[in-house]
């Protein structure tokens, strides 16, 4: 689509993301497919019965014959952007982020897909980059985990929180949610920090295990599943760093 003088929010291979008015637009590539705009919209809405405040969705439409959703604007900065520019006070924008992180675990969406499922069918598409013994591996140790309803984000990371003036934290970008593991939604935000800044990927996972008394080394065992999930995505950058993760099957 043209989006000359739009307010565009950001840009990926697939969508045009920008703002309009109060509403924020999301437009696809014909590639994402009309089914996972749906999807999208579905799972935002199932997050929005959890209680849990996040922007709403308004509408899925089409636009110049592309599809489209319409979502609330949230005003604020990213927590990434004042983790950027305020880093003397990393320590506590974290303990901020991982707060929140908790409070979106202890929320229930039932309606959502299950967290293994998803993971499952995901780590099944990597035939062409994952052999079948390390797929078999990733499954089994997947099977082995414990099943959990809590709501998950999926794509946890400073970039999807949106910090108000008032200091109001607004969870956004909910087209990964899934009810699932705590532990292996923090993994996925662990690989993301990670994958930037080891140092703050570190901190991360101090903080979340301090706070939530979940011992490093179970978060540690979900990092080969999490790794591929990611794999997924197709980033070809990343695809060195993660599939190193997906070949470290024990911590010591």
């Amino acid at each position: 689509m043209n989006v000359m003088n739009k307010d565009v929010v950001v840009t990926r291979p697939y969508k045009v993301v920008y703002r309009e008015g109060d509403q924020i637009i999301k437009v696809f590539t014909p590639e994402h497919g009309k089914a996972n705009v749906f999807n999208e919209a579905l799972c935002q809405a199932r997050v929005e019965e959890s209680g849990l405040n996040i922007p709403k969705v308004l509408e899925v439409t089409q636009i110049d014959g592309e599809w489209a959703l319409k979502i609330e604007y949230v005003e604020g900065k990213t927590m990434e952007e004042i983790m950027e520019n305020d880093p003397v006070n990393m320590e506590k924008y974290m303990e901020q982020f991982v707060d929140l992180q908790l409070t979106m675990h202890e929320k229930k969406a039932p309606r959502l897909t299950l967290q293994k499922d998803k993971f499952a069918r995901k780590i099944e598409t990597l035939k062409e980059t994952v052999d079948a013994t390390t797929r078999y591996e990733l499954q089994t140790r997947l099977d082995s985990m414990p099943k959990h309803t809590k709501l998950c984000h999926g794509d946890f990371n400073p970039s999807n929180v949106i910090v108000a003036e008032d200091g109001t934290m607004t969870i956004v970008d909910w087209s990964h949610a899934t009810q699932g593991n705590a532990s292996g939604d923090a993994a996925i935000t662990y690989l993301q920090f990670a994958l930037k800044n080891q140092k703050l990927a570190d901190l991360y996972l101090d903080l979340f295990c301090k706070k939530s008394d979940t011992a490093k080394q179970y978060v540690q065992k979900w990092l080969p599943i999490a790794a591929a999930v990611q794999l997924t995505k197709g980033i070809e950058e990343e695809k060195a760093f993660l599939s190193r993760w997906i070949d470290v099957i024990d911590f010591q």
